[in-house]
Order: structure tokens, then C-alpha cells, then sequence
């Protein structure tokens, strides 16, 4: 009796810039942040859509110091400065540190789920600030890209697939976004465990 093959799936991990997975969804921020010489920018997009992947290679690829509890420190150092999360800030330091790089001509990622008009600002010396950075935006995704993060998500977690007929089974019946995507995996993890069985269709229905 010959032992069943699993099916091929793996690929490398997205660990650098030339390993980032680039489509229409994301080409335009993919380029946007490392094909030109803009010194300040806004990247905003959906939750899980890869923006803070994006944001450490541009901080790795600039030197850059990421906001954390270091505002003081920021200050005082002549470094690029990247802001993920910005509504989890404090708007006035943040209002701050744009200034500081604005003056010392260094550059600023700012990372969002909402675009700029969809934030409600209480400090409004900001607003009007970051209306002048360079926009960038992940869409929603699309087939391909829905593929490729599932694919991307079953391989780290090392499921067991015996056909490509399973994505396509999960891809039709999922919420069709990154979030979507990301909770789907998380349930099939937790049932494969359960029933200690491999993913398979009849488990997933």
C-alpha cells in the first residue's frame, strides 16, 4: 500500500522586503514607502492587512526608533522615528515628535487602521499636521492575496493538508477579509486539536 503524499503548501516565511508578498491590494504602499524620497508618512489600511510588517522593514531599512514609553529619548536622538497604533498615543507628544522631525529634516512612518479623516482628533494642531504626509493605503484583499495568507497561516501552524481543495472550500465560505482570515485559522487550529485529526473537509463542515 503506498503512503499517502501531503499536499505542498510551504513557502518562505515573509521575513525581509524581497520576501514581502506584493499585489494590487498593497503595491502602491509597498512602493510608496521604499521607491521614493518622501520624508513623512501616513500608511493606514485594515486591521491585519501586514502594515506593521511593512513599518519594521522601513524602520530596520532607515535607522529608525519606534515609539513606544521613550518619547523623552526620541527627543533627544537625531533618528528617524516610526508610530504604529497612532490613536494609542498621547495626540499632543505625538503632535511633537512630527515637529522634531519636520525641524531636524528626519523622516516619520505614522501606521493607522482609519485614515486621517476618520479620526477623531482631540488635538487638532495634529490633524491639521499630518494632512501634509504622504499617503499611503492597503486595500482590502483580494482573491490572491486571501490565498496567500491563508496558505501563509496554515503553514505556520503546521496543519496537515492532504489537498489544495481545502483552501478553496475554506476561501468560499470565510469572512472575506484579513481579520476573516486570521480568525478562521485560529478556530481550525483549535478544533484540529480537539479531535487530534488532520484538516480535512469533513472536519472543517
Amino acid at each position: 500500500m503506498k503512503k499517502k503524499k501531503n499536499f505542498n503548501y510551504k513557502f518562505k516565511n515573509f521575513l525581509n522586503e524581497e520576501n514581502y508578498f506584493v499585489n494590487d491590494t498593497n503595491v502602491n504602499a509597498f512602493n510608496g514607502l521604499f521607491n521614493n524620497n518622501f520624508q513623512n508618512y501616513f500608511l493606514y489600511g485594515p486591521k491585519k492587512s501586514g502594515k506593521s510588517f511593512l513599518g519594521q522593514i522601513w524602520l530596520k531599512k532607515n535607522n529608525a526608533i519606534q515609539l513606544k514609553n521613550n518619547f523623552k529619548s526620541i527627543i533627544k536622538n537625531n533618528r528617524n522615528v516610526m508610530i504604529d497604533r497612532l490613536t494609542a498615543f498621547n495626540e499632543e507628544k505625538v503632535f511633537h515628535l512630527v515637529n522634531n522631525c519636520i525641524l531636524k529634516n528626519l523622516k516619520i512612518l505614522i501606521i493607522s487602521d482609519k485614515k486621517i479623516n476618520e479620526i477623531s482628533f482631540g488635538f487638532n494642531d495634529l490633524s491639521s499636521r499630518l494632512k501634509t504626509f504622504y499617503n499611503l493605503e492597503i486595500g482590502k484583499p483580494d482573491d490572491e492575496m486571501l490565498l496567500t495568507i491563508l496558505t501563509k497561516l496554515l503553514s505556520e501552524r503546521q496543519f496537515i493538508i492532504n489537498s489544495k481543495d481545502i483552501f478553496e472550500y475554506i476561501l468560499r465560505r470565510v469572512d472575506r477579509s484579513y481579520q476573516g482570515i486570521n480568525n478562521i485559522v485560529t478556530k481550525l487550529d483549535i478544533l484540529s486539536l480537539e479531535k487530534k485529526r488532520q484538516l480535512t473537509i469533513p472536519l472543517i463542515k
